[in-house]
């Protein structure tokens, strides 16, 4: 007997492969679009995240920087924020009904060293360094302006040293060679300051770096080269900066300081832009 076999006709496969194609494409449809969402979505959390980052790196460098020390310049796409970062704070004591002139702190002459009423809080004593400088009423002005390096502030290279006093509250500081500061504080206030910061957002390059260990000038450095040859070290904070706003009221007696911050990140076509506002208790 003859047996008949039959195949599948070009037309069959022809049919086959559009009906097959018209299902790929309407199961493409419903996962790839998810896919595309949530890959969006989740490089927009990223961005935010990274900005809001950066953020609040920046607003604890400025809650806690020397009052009346920030200073903002731009040039270009480059703008700068620099601020006196400060490492710990007391009261130095002056004359009083119980005074000792031995541990106070004389403003009419240079005085190599004084005691506390209230002590460093964030130093392990017997503490010394010769980077770091004591400041009293910096209040941003000719004359009493930190990054003159004169009156409010001890120069480069003093020796700074701080012990343990007789009682709970009280810290012995010497200075070496003895300074004279030219204004007392209302508030008895002592700063001790490690140094000047910046954070430099440069739009062209698209990055926001944070600039540290290079010394007080008074002219503001306002671009990477010349932190550089201060011998600032540079740590990057973010990428992909589309946009960036720094702003600095400087506030009154009655009304606090504030330093507004824009940062805008760019990625992939994703854009998002975060503000945020810090006051700043500039007494001195």
């Amino acid at each position: 007997m003859r047996r008949t076999e039959r195949g599948v006709t070009l037309i069959e496969l022809v049919v086959t492969i559009v009906v097959g194609s018209i299902v790929v494409a309407f199961m493409a449809m419903f996962i790839v679009t998810p896919m595309q969402a949530y890959t969006g979505q989740t490089r927009r959390a990223d961005l935010v995240d990274e900005a809001d980052s950066a953020l609040r790196l920046m607003g604890r460098d400025l809650r806690s920087s020397l009052p009346n020390s920030a200073r903002v310049t731009s040039s270009g796409t480059v703008t700068a924020l620099e601020l006196l970062a400060t490492a710990d704070g007391a009261r130095y004591r002056d004359s009083g009904p119980l005074s000792n002139p031995a541990l106070e702190l004389d403003f009419t002459a240079a005085d190599g060293a004084f005691a506390t009423t209230v002590p460093f809080t964030q130093l392990t004593l017997p503490w010394s360094s010769t980077s770091s400088y004591l400041a009293i009423y910096n209040v941003g002005v000719p004359g009493a302006n930190a990054y003159e390096m004169a009156n409010v502030i001890t120069p480069a290279g003093t020796a700074i040293s701080i012990a343990a006093g007789s009682s709970a509250n009280e810290n012995l500081v010497t200075l070496s060679p003895a300074f004279r500061f030219t204004y007392g504080s209302p508030g008895r206030r002592v700063y001790l300051v490690s140094g000047p910061v910046t954070y430099l957002c440069d739009t062209t390059a698209g990055t926001l770096r944070r600039y540290s260990g290079y010394g007080i000038a008074s002219t503001q450095p306002a671009s990477a080269a010349a932190l550089a040859s201060a011998g600032a070290t540079a740590a990057l904070v973010a990428v992909d900066v589309g946009a960036c706003q720094f702003s600095y009221n400087s506030g009154t007696a009655q009304r606090n300081a504030l330093a507004t911050i824009t940062l805008q990140l760019t990625r992939a076509g994703e854009s998002i832009q975060l503000l945020n506002e810090v006051q700043l208790a500039n007494t001195p």
